[in-house]
């Protein structure tokens, strides 16, 4: 039975149940759009994607194709099974209205990825305080090997670009289409995902 793709419109987001053994398709429409991904086993939302762990284990920042992804009590979550761009981030949190106020200088901020994400998680009994980093896809980030200073650079991604991930448990997905002016060189982008089963 074919899948229904779905999409999520700019700097919006939404959440859904994902099982294990289902790959889901992220695909950036029209270039250069990021969509911050978190994942929380289903049956225990106390388990949730762990940054920290996934980097540990894999020993790079920069996750693609092959890698594994780990909750904070080290089960793996998902893999990483496609990947047309290769380079994604790990390391930076969800925008945010403070993000917006204190990088910015927004008075009226939107309320960002991260609000999208609490907005569209809570049905699911998951509140603010529990959403960890996210896997944010497509996003472009350095880091200087000296200094450690961060740069956020315009997605690599292009039209028709995507990611497929396979759930390895039972999980509740948030994801959005990023909020965050740099992250998505400027411009509010729609992201497309579709479950596979």
């Amino acid at each position: 039975m074919p899948s229904t793709p779905h999409l999520i419109p700019p700097r919006s987001g939404t959440a859904f149940v994902l099982r294990q053994g289902q790959r889901l398709k992220v695909t950036d429409p029209q270039g250069e759009q990021v969509s911050d991904f978190v994942c929380f086993n289903l049956h225990d939302t106390a388990e949730y994607l762990s940054s920290g762990r996934t980097i540990d284990y894999a020993e790079t920042i920069f996750l693609t194709a092959g890698h594994p992804f780990y909750s904070n009590r080290s089960n793996v979550m998902f893999e990483l099974v496609e990947d047309t761009v290769g380079r994604h981030d790990f390391l930076l949190t969800p925008c945010s209205a403070d993000t917006f106020r204190i990088i910015y200088g927004h008075e009226h901020p939107h309320r960002g990825c991260f609000g999208n994400l609490s907005e569209a998680l809570a049905p699911h009994g998951i509140t603010p305080d529990q959403i960890p980093i996210c896997f944010n896809i497509f996003m472009h980030v350095t880091v200087d090997g000296e200094t450690g200073k961060v740069g956020v650079l315009p997605p690599k991604s292009r039209a028709g670009d995507y990611v497929i991930l396979e759930a390895k448990m039972d999980l509740v997905v948030g994801m959005t289409a990023c909020s965050a002016e740099m992250s998505n060189n400027y411009a509010f982008k729609p992201i497309a995902y579709e479950v596979l089963d």
